[in-house]
């Protein structure tokens, strides 16, 4: 199995140089038919303009009149004010304040020559014990993703923004009846000369805030990349410590999400929702520093954590309450290297992570009543070079503590993938990505899967 993984990865590393190579000058040809055009059309705009002022100056000389600019017929106006308007000032939705509306239309096919969960995408390869080598094909347009910024006007030093995100794997009834997924809900208060701002509703988690570019929908999720999202309330605080060195402090109280039934068949537990019956809120924190490490390229490194309970009524024990501690420590780096190759990096530790979608998706053993103990990782890096292609490559891994974990329960999880995006034009892209999943259990065989995945994509 070793010797197929490394000769699978060689030669995906092969395909991604060669096309590295070609890419070069495909895009100085692109650059200059782009230069080309708007030379063109800069021209063809001048002339019309230089046009309609000779009428007007024709027409005022024959009748003795100085040239005046309100002598334009609104026609002229309207005319001229289509040409320069630039199409980014185009309010897209009607409101008092100003809203960009934003997204992609995704649809995905996926072929595995084993069985995942949950098939649209992968968390993890599913037990051999119940069906080896079980192959199977999906596709879906459910990462298909809808959004809208909102910005208000500037009040005395004050920016109002808002945000509102969702895509549809929501709990939908079928696969060709999707729900909605809320993704980002929130407002955001900003004051840019103090370099401070306020966060109020629904977003991204403070720790953990990368994320590795896969076309498969879960980007490492329980297979070492942690963090996802949750309401909250956060504060961000940064400070220019010099022309080349940025320091940024966040900290959020953010809801502790806890379903009961995220537990699994062994679930003991009378009440829905863990995270609220604990009391009070998560805390989240982070400070990262931004400066030139390994390159003249500013890279950001940064050291985030949190700290929850949950509570739990052990119908077993009587009705006795029952705490369980959710807690992490983690590091994240981004490092450009060049204008085009860049790395990623997180790595975490940490205990009853499940709902930051860590644990291989196990939080808590109800059997021993114990929190999971679990750490993992990944690294991935960007390859950006001239011309209509980029690629992707990394791997990911979660170790959970086998002493934890009842049998049948997943010990570790690991991803290697690699992919290949081209771009159509400036909208829309079409992309393919290989990967290699292994999944270990406690007491079993290990369950691997090799994943090929298609992704159409039309970005608006």
């Amino acid at each position: 199995m070793k010797r197929c993984t490394i000769l699978f990865a060689v030669a995906l590393l092969a395909v991604f140089c060669s096309q590295v190579i070609g890419a070069e000058s495909d895009k100085l040809a692109e650059e200059n038919a782009q230069l080309r055009g708007r030379v063109d059309k800069l021209e063809q705009e001048l002339a019309v303009i230089k046009e309609m002022l000779m009428q007007q100056a024709a027409a005022t000389k024959q009748a003795q009149k100085p040239v005046k600019v309100e002598e334009l017929t609104e026609g002229d106006i309207a005319k001229l004010s289509e040409l320069l308007r630039e199409k980014g000032d185009k309010k897209l939705v009607k409101s008092s304040l100003e809203i960009d509306l934003y997204g992609y239309i995704k649809a995905d096919a996926s072929y595995d020559n084993s069985r995942t969960t949950p098939g649209n995408y992968v968390k993890w390869v599913d037990s051999e014990n119940t069906g080896n080598n079980d192959n199977e094909f999906n596709m879906t347009a459910n990462q298909t993703r809808i959004g809208m910024n909102i910005k208000g006007l500037e009040d005395d030093g004050l920016l109002t923004s808002g945000r509102v995100e969702v895509d549809f794997y929501g709990n939908g009834t079928a696969e060709n009846k999707s729900g909605i997924l809320v993704r980002h809900v929130y407002m955001k208060l900003d004051w840019p000369e103090d370099n401070f701002s306020i966060i109020a509703g629904q977003t991204s988690d403070v720790i953990s805030p990368l994320t590795p570019y896969t076309l498969n929908y879960s980007v490492a999720w329980w297979a070492g990349n942690i963090g996802y999202r949750r309401p909250q309330i956060r504060l961000t605080k940064g400070f220019s410590l010099s022309d080349k060195t940025d320091l940024k402090l966040e900290g959020a109280i953010a809801r502790t999400i806890g379903r009961s039934s995220d537990l699994g068949d062994d679930d003991t537990t009378t009440n829905s929702e863990s995270g609220e019956d604990a009391g009070y809120p998560s805390l989240q924190g982070r400070v990262s520093l931004t400066t030139p490490l390994l390159t003249k390229l500013p890279a950001t490194v940064g050291v985030s954590g949190h700290y929850g309970r949950e509570e739990y009524d052990i119908t077993s024990s009587g009705g006795k309450n029952k705490k369980f501690e959710s807690w992490s420590l983690n590091v994240d780096l981004h490092q450009p290297i060049n204008d085009w190759l860049a790395f990623k990096s997180e790595g975490f530790v940490g205990e009853n992570l499940n709902q930051y979608l860590g644990g291989i998706g196990q939080g808590v053993n109800m059997t021993t009543l114990s929190e999971i103990r679990t750490q993992g990782g990944w690294v991935a890096a960007s390859i950006t070079p001239q011309g209509k292609w980029k690629y992707n490559l990394g791997i990911s891994m979660e170790d959970v503590k086998n002493g934890d974990l009842n049998a049948g329960d997943r010990s570790q999880n690991r991803s290697i993938f690699g992919n290949a995006i081209y771009s159509i034009n400036k909208n829309t892209s079409v992309g393919f990505e290989l990967s290699q999943w292994q999944t270990k259990r406690v007491g079993e065989s290990d369950a691997d899967d090799i994943r090929a995945q298609t992704s159409f994509i039309y970005k608006f």
